[in-house]
């Protein structure tokens, strides 16, 4: 058999054997060994002994060294990337003259690249990605069967070739230190589809001329200036068009509303004036347009595409009144209008907005009262820095997936209402400087309150909070001020007895009012065992589950979508309930028979860092999960609770590889499992050092078409929601790749997802573009403990860093990326 194999393909396999151990296949031709541990070895002698290989894939392992140059002379394909190669691109190299794909992207590369692409004249595609290369693009790349070229992420400075974008068609510069003005015709060229030059170090004006095949069209974070030429929109095909940070002046062209397929339109922080288009609202394919951080003016117009989901036109001049249709966009979920000079009351069409996550009105001129808000928003209400009055609404207690609501710097009056407490998903709370009076009513030991600047109220409630809660005194240090003054021991011992009833009012649980141990047991339609195993098929009684879910007190967490339950079956042994939420009507009960496909299907994974279910209830409108009871908190709790203490580096990184292990894990089954709300708050500790992924059922049995809001409002918890979802409205590895991310950064910082109004990931990113200041994203608690320490901190940082990209597609896959962790050690 070995003398006549073709093709032999042992990707994904955790393999660890020497590459010499495969040899003896003479007549191989193509050879896939990517996603293994491979270790380093002599390359060059091994791969002489295929001499008729045409293709080769060694990506993903654990290769080192120098890239090898001994291989058969009919290799068409060679793909070594996301291996730690370093030196020069060998000159070698090039005589390899049938080679049509070269990927050599996320190595440790350096140096300038050979000028020998002559050599090369069937070359199609060159991915030189996420290395250290320097020096010129080469001029000899100007080969005419190269259709895609990416540099990106590497030190390539001198200015762009005019000639490259003639034969190829995808082309990614982007992030390298090029400078000079873009070409006049460089993007021109008949069949060209995607440039990406952003942040680079190009200026002089935008070329007038576009292709008619160009539908992507990245140059932010770069110095053009002048105005965006009229022609723009010219080619008609252009989806996503980013200009941002720039120098860009004069009007937004009315000219870009000839481009009927926009998707995507960034032309932020620039030096824009003048009014909005009216012609923006014929694009009727836009989902985001983000124009803030300009010097646009008018008023804001009535209509928008009924498409667009990201409204940003914050940090601009706009004036007159915020338009009531606004919020009868159907998909619009996120409307950033702070920093104008608006004026007005907000409307009250607010109320009916369908699929809003995301206000933010903060800093404008509104007046008059706070209306009822739509019930869908879950990120931030941000109504600060405004002349609002009136009383805070109660029925502001029904947002209760709202994480943020800041109404600081206004003039509201009278109590905060007690119905706030109920808002189970609240971190923040900002009320400072307004005229409100009485006592901030209990909140969650968590949650973050601000009440500086109301001099007639008292915050009461204990809150471990990182903002000043300055407001009038605590009546209690009055009193022992007064009673330390009559030396009145017994006053003293009043005290003391008063200050330990109150605190033992402050404890509670995640839901302690109204709790309920009489509720009557709701009637199984469904219960099903789908562990084998014994021990629980013995033990677990559904009757007991359902019993212990009718009493509040069971309760030991609540996440975005799920309700767990401490429950004690008759032998005595404890299980954790779940009880998915389902009051959105997103859950998939009405087809019973699918719902528990799925979870039995589910139930038969196997990995011991994914929380599996042993068994089902289904009731008229519920559903229930039951898993073995080994709770030890969450990685939230141990990084970020009331009595967390310092976690050292090794339990840190044991859960960064637990979950990256569970994470690659559900991502290579078959069917691939996806994350709906992959957070730190998801994450369950078996032990200190061992995390589990919890609610991996629910991208299964969620249906967004049947939530009243849209497919964004369910997706994730703030902070850990990749950029994309803002306009694709879909969950994707990428996407759980970057929440993966953000909690690497949380193992890394000690800091929260969002802190202060700011995302973790956005911080880190805004520091780590100096490489300077890398260090000061570290916890230095943990990262001074050792020269060991600190050098496996950074380099987990920079796989933290790569996951947070702000393009899905520069993110590593999870496999990569549990490689890369297991290299880091």
């Amino acid at each position: 058999m070995k003398q006549g194999l073709l093709s032999l393909n042992l990707s994904s396999n955790k393999l660890s054997h020497r590459l010499s151990d495969l040899s003896g296949f003479p007549q191989l031709e193509v050879l896939d060994l990517s996603f293994n541990l491979f270790p380093s070895e002599n390359l060059s002698a091994y791969l002489g002994s295929f001499p008729r290989l045409r293709s080769l894939n060694l990506s993903s392992n654990k290769l080192n060294g120098d890239i090898p140059v001994s291989m058969a002379g009919s290799l068409a394909e060679l793909v070594l990337s996301g291996n730690h190669f370093s030196g020069s691109i060998p000159q070698a190299l090039f005589t390899y003259g049938n080679l049509t794909l070269l990927d050599l992207s996320q190595n440790d590369l350096s140096g300038a690249v050979p000028d020998e692409f002559k050599s090369l004249p069937k070359l199609q595609t060159l991915l030189l990605s996420g290395n250290n290369l320097s020096g010129k693009i080469p001029l000899s790349l100007n080969v005419t069967t190269l259709t895609r070229f990416a540099a990106n992420k590497n030190f390539f400075s001198g200015s762009i070739p005019t000639w490259i974008t003639k034969h190829v068609r995808m082309l990614d510069l982007s992030y390298n230190n090029l400078n000079g003005s873009i070409p006049p015709d460089f993007l021109s060229h008949p069949g060209l589809q995607t440039v990406d030059l952003t942040s680079d170090m190009l200026e002089g004006t935008i070329p007038n001329s576009l292709s008619q095949s160009l539908f992507r069209l990245r140059l932010g974070g770069n110095k053009h200036g002048g105005n965006i030429p009229n022609s723009i929109c010219d080619g008609m095909s252009l989806a996503y068009l980013e200009l941002d940070n720039n120098q860009l002046m004069g009007n937004i062209p009315s000219e870009l509303a000839k481009c009927k397929h926009l998707s995507l339109l960034s032309l932020a922080s620039n030096q824009l004036e003048g009014r909005l288009p009216d012609g923006i609202s014929n694009l009727e394919e836009l989902v985001v347009l983000k124009l803030q951080n300009n010097s646009l003016n008018g008023h804001i117009p009535n209509t928008f595409p009924a498409s667009l989901s990201t409204l940003n036109l914050s940090q601009n001049s706009f004036t007159g009144q915020i338009p009531s249709r606004v919020f009868e966009l159907p998909k619009l979920s996120t409307l950033d209008l702070h920093g104008n000079n608006i004026s007005g009351g907000i409307p009250i069409s607010i109320s009916s907005s369908k699929s809003l996550i995301e206000l933010n009105l903060g800093y404008n001129a509104l007046t008059g009262t706070i209306p009822t808000m739509a019930t869908t928003l879950s990120t931030s209400l941000n109504l600060s820095h405004n002349y609002l009055s009136g009383s805070i609404p109660s029925n502001l207690g029904y947002l209760s997936e709202l994480e943020i609501l800041d109404l600081s710097y206004n003039n509201l009056s009278g109590e905060v209402p007690s119905s706030l407490g109920n808002m189970q998903s609240l971190t923040q709370l900002v009320l400072s400087y307004n005229h409100l009076s009485g006592s901030v009513p209990r909140f969650r030991q968590d949650v973050e309150i601000d009440i500086e600047g109301n001099a007639d109220l008292i915050n009461g409630t204990g809150n471990n909070n990182s903002t000043s809660t300055t407001g009038k005194k605590n009546p209690h240090n009055v009193v022992i001020i007064i009673f330390t003054i009559a030396g009145a021991l017994v006053g003293l011992c009043v005290l003391a007895v008063i200050v330990m009833m109150s605190l033992s009012k402050r404890i509670y649980g995640v839901e302690d009012e109204g709790l309920s141990t009489g509720e009557s047991v709701s009637q199984i339609i469904n219960g099903h065992l789908i562990t084998m195993n014994s021990i629980h098929t013995s033990a677990i009684d559904f009757m007991k589950a359902m019993e212990a879910v009718c009493n509040h007190q069971n309760i030991f967490l609540k996440t975005r979508f799920c309700t767990y339950y401490k429950a004690v079956m008759p032998n005595g042994s404890t299980y954790s309930v779940k009880k998915l939420n389902s009051s959105d009507k997103i859950f998939q009960n009405g087809n019973q028979e699918k719902f528990a496909r799925e979870i039995e299907v589910l139930g038969k994974l196997t990995n011991s860092n994914v929380m599996v279910s042993l068994a089902y209830i289904l009731t008229v409108d519920s559903a229930y999960l039951i898993y073995e009871h080994a709770y030890k908190g969450t990685v939230s709790d141990l990084l970020h609770g009331e009595k967390s203490d310092v976690i050292d580096w090794p339990s840190r990184y044991s859960i960064a590889l637990g979950v990256a292990q569970g994470l690659t894990f559900l991502h290579g089954c078959t069917q691939p499992v996806l994350l709906l709300d992959l957070s730190t708050r998801t994450i369950h500790l078996k032990s200190t050092n061992e995390p589990q992924i919890g609610d991996i059922e629910l991208y299964k049995i969620i249906d967004p078409s049947r939530s009243t809001g849209s497919f964004s409002t369910i997706a994730g918890t703030v902070g850990y929601i990749p950029p994309e979802y803002a306009y694709t409205m879909r969950l994707t590895m990428a996407g759980n790749v970057y929440s993966f991310g953000v909690i690497l950064l949380e193992l890394l910082t000690g800091k929260p997802s969002v802190s202060g109004g700011i995302e973790l990931a956005k911080w880190a990113l805004s520091l780590s573009a100096r490489p300077d200041q890398r260090e000061q994203i570290l916890d230095t608690r943990v990262s001074g403990t050792s020269i060991a320490v600190h050098s496996q901190m950074l380099s987990v940082l920079n796989i933290a860093l790569s996951c947070v990209a702000f393009s899905p597609d520069a993110r590593p896959k999870m496999r990569n990326v549990l490689r890369m962790l297991f290299n880091s050690k």
